[in-house]
């Protein structure tokens, strides 16, 4: 069976367990998993852990996928706990040495566009889309694929200049997400270097031309919000990145375009999540009042007109550390 139609059965499949999700039978889920299935911290919605399983073993069966774990996302879920700590919506999955675990991760930040808004708050996301350029999560299906690692500047640490090298996870998607590539969409540590200023140091294997390499401030946003890659403490990353490299495994992430419109026409008409047989988050679903799935089709025109207005910038010169 070719790949494209292998993905084309398994989103039909989504598609009709999304029918009634709250109602679905657990009775294939180990016992020692059903223990984790809840809507509460650190545990696992139903409907996600059924279609991240159903993913996996699709993909074990039809791709060749061998990795024991696969990996979910939930983000639906607020990016702070009731303690304070950052929520736990990503999950790692390893059914042969009964291993669950809980993290956190950020989501796509989105964009205030003059001519539409489409931005998510720090607690919770409102907005989806698949579009390029939108900083925004797309639910659906992914394979995890190679690792990038790239220099981005250095830091201090303990009064020493240290290198900062961000490595980054490549997801290939499948469906409606069929783009990851186009969007440079995958998965990083949740830090990036703020540039301040430049120093010479000719010796440094990351030197440019004239010697320079550049200097700046560490932030973390662990939990926070990104450019539309899931992102992870520095710890996670670590274990994630070395759990798929060089074998990958599966993604699942919640929700879908179809789960969003569906909840959305839910709480317009005013009626239950649970007897239409619909999950969201119920934090978030108060806070953000109704999700919003923007197309590609409709959204891409709309960034595109906003990129074609930007003036000219010169390149970037960073000053001279003092």
């Amino acid at each position: 069976m070719h790949r494209r139609s292998r993905h084309l059965l398994f989103a039909v499949g989504i598609a009709l367990a999304a029918i009634n999700p709250l109602q679905a039978q657990t009775t294939d889920i180990p016992p020692w998993l059903q223990q984790h299935v809840g809507q509460g911290e650190g545990q696992i919605a139903l409907v996600v852990l059924q279609r991240a399983r159903d993913l996996y073993q699709e993909q074990v069966r039809e791709a060749g996928i061998s990795n024991p774990c696969y990996l979910a996302m939930d983000a639906t879920r607020p990016s702070t706990s009731s303690s304070g700590t950052p929520g736990q919506r990503f999950y790692i999955i390893c059914e042969e040495e009964e291993s669950f675990r809980a993290v956190s991760s950020g989501y796509g930040s989105g964009r205030d566009l003059p001519q539409a808004n489409f931005r998510n708050g720090r607690e919770c996301a409102r907005h989806f889309s698949n579009a390029e350029g939108s900083n925004l999560t797309m639910g659906g299906a992914y394979v995890t694929a190679e690792t990038r690692t790239s220099f981005k500047g250095y830091f201090s640490d303990s009064d020493d200049r240290v290198p900062f090298e961000r490595s980054f996870l490549l997801f290939d998607g499948m469906g409606e997400t069929d783009n990851a590539r186009e969007r440079e969409i995958g998965g990083h540590v949740a830090m990036f270097l703020r540039w301040q200023c430049r120093f010479s140091d000719p010796e440094s294997p990351f030197a440019d031309a004239e010697g320079f390499v550049p200097f700046g401030q560490l932030i973390n946003y662990d939990g926070g919000r990104s450019n539309g890659c899931t992102t992870w403490s520095e710890e996670v990353a670590g274990d994630i990145i070395s759990l798929v490299e060089g074998d990958p495994t599966t993604l699942y992430i919640y929700p879908e375009s179809g789960d969003i419109n569906a909840v959305a026409e839910a709480v317009t008409g005013q009626r239950s999540l649970s007897e239409e047989g619909l999950y969201w988050n119920a934090a978030c679903l108060e806070e953000i009042e109704t999700p919003v799935f923007w197309t590609r089709e409709t959204l891409r025109p709309i960034i595109d007109e906003w990129r074609d207005t930007l003036p000219e910038q010169p390149p970037l010169e960073l000053p001279i550390c003092r």
